[in-house]
């Protein structure tokens, strides 16, 4: 996986259009880097191996949060341009989230050209808050890039930790995570 990630990024560095991944490229690629963390918290600290998986995950993650944030950047520069990022190109992950950042353009794109008509709406300043959950994390989870482009993480088990809704109902859903009710 770690040929794969490298051989990904560096297309993805060196190419101004968005480059095919697999569809499971990064459900791999999460299972590769937790697969290196426990191999890692296996090992003492002294030994070679463990000084060499860490620099290994160090440049995993590196290069993970490079890539996405190049793709992120390359998706949103299509948008700008006004046309469609190549839907064959794009992860599962990537369309998911196409689609939510596409629903946020339009609205934005509808303010504008009312407020260029001399209208404005009223706005709703609880919908301006992003919305977090609180949630008690179930397993190790590795550091993550939330819905705010904000990193979060790493976890383990037993952490509690205010995510991006979106990404705490994703932890959720695969049972890695569970909500905390907070009372206010």
């Amino acid at each position: 996986m770690y040929d794969e990630l490298l051989e990904a990024w560096m297309r993805e560095k060196n190419s101004r259009e968005i480059q095919p991944l697999s569809g499971d490229f990064y459900k791999r690629l999460a299972s590769y880097i937790r697969r290196i963390r426990e191999e890692q918290r296996m090992l003492d600290e002294k030994t070679v191996k463990s000084t060499l998986i860490k620099k290994e995950e160090e440049n995993v993650k590196k290069m993970t949060v490079e890539l996405i944030q190049t793709r992120y950047e390359k998706i949103i520069q299509k948008i700008r341009e006004g046309e469609a990022p190549p839907s064959a190109n794009l992860t599962d992950e990537e369309k998911e989230w196409l689609q939510e950042s596409s629903l946020h353009f339009e609205s934005f794109k509808k303010f504008v050209e009312k407020l260029l008509q001399g209208k404005i709406e009223k706005t709703n300043k609880n919908r301006l808050k992003s919305k977090f959950v609180v949630v008690r994390i179930l397993r190790e989870i590795p550091e993550i890039i939330g819905a705010d482009m904000k990193t979060y993480g790493p976890f383990k088990p037993e952490d509690i930790a205010s995510l991006p809704e979106e990404n705490a109902r994703v932890l959720i859903k695969e049972g890695a995570a569970m909500e905390i009710e907070v009372s206010t």
